[in-house]
């Protein structure tokens, strides 16, 4: 049976048995409705059918039941319409992209447009964006711009996650599950009144799981993909007269493999598995390791002054990493005896890291809560960053020998403006309007830099700053780099808007509409053994949207419809690898997305909810001169290793292909995404109940680089879950079988565009047991 067939069959035989269930049920019952869904998608508290955004969230035995395997926030990918999640450095680092709209850029100083925002705090760094979830009350998809009322790099939409705050009455849970690969998932969390004004919560996470892929090559790592995690979260909340603050302190620490890059798992001219393909079983003769810390706090204070609301968020972070792989997927090279597997043109291991950093940011807002027909916000916004990137290269030949080395320092900082205005203008039709001024500047240096394999060094046995700058100099000189400086400064100034409007057709229904702009600032690619310094300059986006919002069956089901067009102007985009195993950043003219979302929520009975989502996201490059670097060949110079079937040519002085990528989708953008759960319960006894829960994500084909080829085009992705039962005391206990991916479609979800097909794959198939207390 295929994977589709089986979750088809799966999803109708659930409402057969609660349609069952439900004629043995006393007629008289009253039936259930859903709750109510209240966000903060406008700053506020308001109903998600009130808010003129497209809005998806993930909440309760949903949010629960993804975690059940201990997998990282990738988890949501498809989880929601329009959310893909993919990352090159596993648990560290996971890379956003919502309606198609992301950037692959793997450089630990890039910036996203998807911001993440973790309790009212923004996570800049691309590293603090794979914070664990746990102790969670809810988690808001926001789609399209967030430019006005949300802080930094907004423009394709904000993920924002909102933790279980304290309260008076104790309580807490506590859950300890165990699954294959000796998969530990334990977590945990305690909270109460300390006294009449002082409440608390803490919360714990702890992971772990063995090595599931073994190396049979005799390299310094005997297996992959195993980790050791931990993080913990505590909350002190003062509730005065008039007056609120939370304190919010958090940590987190991992230590395990990085991610696993496979050399030639690709057969030629297709994007099928090479025959004999084990997802078990790899060989490389590099180092591979991954570590992080990071650390944070914030206070969120609020002032009630009648008709008026003062907030300000104060939020601190940090973070150092350290993660190494080998790169070129296997073991040793083509002008070596013995390489593999496949065709290795080069050993590579390489590593990078950050060795101090801290974020800083301070909000001052101002709500007012007047009875009349007209409501407002203002507020200030302040950013600043401040960290060290360090790069390293490792000779596999030569037993790890560490050959070269590169610090580079990055300061970022932002101050804004902005505000919003709400007019009931009549007692069906809202009007909203928003708008934000900000002055983003940013600073970056090479502060040290040396390698001994640098072709333009090679007469000097090593290269540090000067010789990097000469060799960047005489290159300019030659007409063949873009800049003779190792240091970039860049200031950007930029006025954001959006208008919207709803409209209540009935006390069920709603429409809406939303123009919106967004803005992300500069970036900036240092100078390195394999770069020339790049500058990409700010893109923004303007994006239309309208849609409906609609309880009906008498509150027992509800859906939301939207569509929406967008066009980013001068999108920043990173050219990876290639022939020259270069990354350069770029800015295409301009890029367009299209499409549509759906949410549905429905009790089919009172004992099945199901829940289904589904988004298409139409994208398109369009930029008619736009050329980027492709894979070469070490065997064939005059053609490709990949099969890149956009028009491409032969850099004659350089020995590269370039292609033209005019008219290509976005890269990790799947065209179609379907989402679907269902929760069948059935009662057997007094506050006790039988229940089977899946989850199924689908995602369509998609293109991992900005170039196309058949090689590097993933191919649809399936995957399910499904949780078995039994709850007691009220809902106070349960113990529950659980198996993640369960049909077991591993698939290649990413590339590495290296010259020798290497790709990245999903999670397996895992197996285990939970229980969960609450108290």
């Amino acid at each position: 049976m295929t994977p589709t067939r089986l979750a088809l069959a799966i999803a109708a035989l659930l409402p057969m048995a609660a349609f069952a269930q439900e004629a043995a049920k006393p007629a008289e019952k009253e039936a259930v409705v859903l709750d109510t869904v209240q966000v903060t998608a406008q700053r506020k508290v308001e109903n998600i059918q009130d808010v003129p955004v497209s809005i998806s969230t993930v909440s309760g035995e949903k949010l629960n039941a993804l975690a059940s395997g201990g997998t990282d926030i990738r988890f949501l990918s498809g989880r929601v319409p329009s959310l893909n999640i993919e990352s090159s450095f596993g648990r560290a680092f996971p890379r956003f992209y919502i309606r198609g709209y992301g950037n692959t850029d793997f450089r630990l100083n890039t910036s996203q447009p998807v911001s993440l925002v973790y309790d009212d705090v923004v996570q800049e760094n691309p590293i603090l964006k794979g914070f664990p979830l746990f102790d969670l009350d809810q988690v808001e998809v926001l789609r399209g711009p967030q430019g006005s009322l949300f802080g930094r790099n907004t423009p394709a939409g904000v993920v924002k996650f909102d933790s279980a705050r304290p309260t008076q009455e104790f309580g807490g849970y506590g859950k300890v599950g165990y699954g294959s690969d000796n998969l530990w998932n334990v977590e945990g969390a305690v909270g109460g009144g300390l006294t009449d004004k002082w409440s608390a919560r803490a919360s714990v996470l702890f992971q772990r799981r063995d090595d599931w892929v073994k190396n049979t090559y005799p390299g310094p790592n005997d297996g992959f993909e195993g980790y050791d995690e931990g993080a913990a979260r505590v909350q002190f909340l003062y509730e005065g007269e008039g007056f609120e603050a939370l304190f919010n302190a958090h940590a987190r620490h991992l230590n395990g493999t990085a991610r696993l890059f496979r050399a030639n798992i690709f057969k030629p001219g297709t994007n099928d598995f090479v025959d004999g393909f084990d997802e078990d079983k790899v060989s490389l003769d590099g180092y591979n390791h991954s570590e992080l810390d990071s650390k944070g706090g914030s206070a969120r204070l609020n002032w009630d002054f009648g008709e008026l609301k003062l907030f300000s968020i104060t939020g601190y972070e940090s973070v150092e990493t350290y993660s190494r792989g080998d790169i070129d997927g296997g073991y040793g090279a083509v002008f070596l005896p013995s390489s593999g597997p496949g065709v290795i043109p080069f050993a590579s291991e390489t590593a990078d890291g950050i060795p101090k950093h801290s974020q800083w940011t301070q909000e001052f807002r101002v709500e007012s809560d007047y009875p009349g027909p007209l409501n407002w916000q203002a507020g200030v916004f302040y950013f600043k960053e401040d960290y060290d990137v360090e790069s390293f290269s490792y000779d596999s030949l030569n037993n790890g020998a560490q050959d070269g080395y590169q610090r580079i320092n990055q300061t970022n900082d932002a101050w804004a403006v902005f505000g919003s205005l709400t007019w009931q203008a009549t007692d069906k039709l809202q009007l909203r309007a928003g708008a934000r001024y900000t002055v983003d500047k940013k600073d970056l240096g090479v502060e040290e830099y040396w390698n001994t394999g640098f072709v333009p060094c090679v007469l000097s046995a090593k290269c540090d700053l000067a010789g990097l700058l000469a060799a960047q100099q005489a290159a300019y000189a030659a007409g063949n780099a873009a800049d003779p400086n190792l240091s970039a400064s860049t200031e950007d100034k930029k006025f954001n808007w959006d208008l919207s409007a709803t409209y209540a057709v009935n006390d069920d229904v709603n429409l809406y509409g939303r123009v919106a702009t967004g803005f992300r600032g500069s970036s900036i690619q240092s100078a390195g053994a394999f770069n020339e310094k790049t500058v990409a300059g700010p893109e923004t986006v303007l994006s239309f949207e309208a849609g409906v919002k609609a309880d009906f069956w008498d509150k027992r089901a509800r859906i939301a419809f939207g569509l929406f067009h967008y066009r980013v102007k001068d999108q920043q985009l990173t050219a990876v690898g290639g022939s020259g195993n270069a990354n350069i950043l770029l800015n295409a003219d301009k890029s367009v997305g299209q499409g549509f979302e759906l949410d549905l929520q429905a009790y089919l009975t009172d004992n099945l909810l199901v829940t289904f989502g589904s988004s298409y996201n139409d994208t398109e490059i369009q930029d008619a001169g736009l050329m980027v670097a492709t894979c070469g060949n070490t065997i064939n110079p005059t053609r490709p290793n990949c099969t890149v079937t956009n028009p491409y040519e032969l850099n004659p002085l350089t020995g590269s292909f370039r292609a033209n990528i005019d008219g290509n989708p976005l890269p990790q953008s799947p065209k179609w995404t379907h989402n679907l759960t269902a929760r069948w319960g059935m009662p057997v006894g007094e506050g006790a109940e039988f229940f089977v829960f899946t989850d199924w994500a689908y995602r369509s084909e998609v293109n991992f680089f900005l170039y196309e080829s058949k090689e590097f085009t993933g191919k649809s992705l399936l995957e399910g879950g499904l949780r078995v039962g039994y709850g007691w005391g009220n809902g106070d206990y349960e113990v529950a079988l659980f198996g993640r991916n369960i049909t077991n479609q591993i698939r290649a979800v990413s590339g590495i565009d290296f010259n020798n097909l290497t790709g990245m794959i999903n999670e397996p198939r895992t197996w285990g047991a939970e229980f969960i207390a609450h108290f």
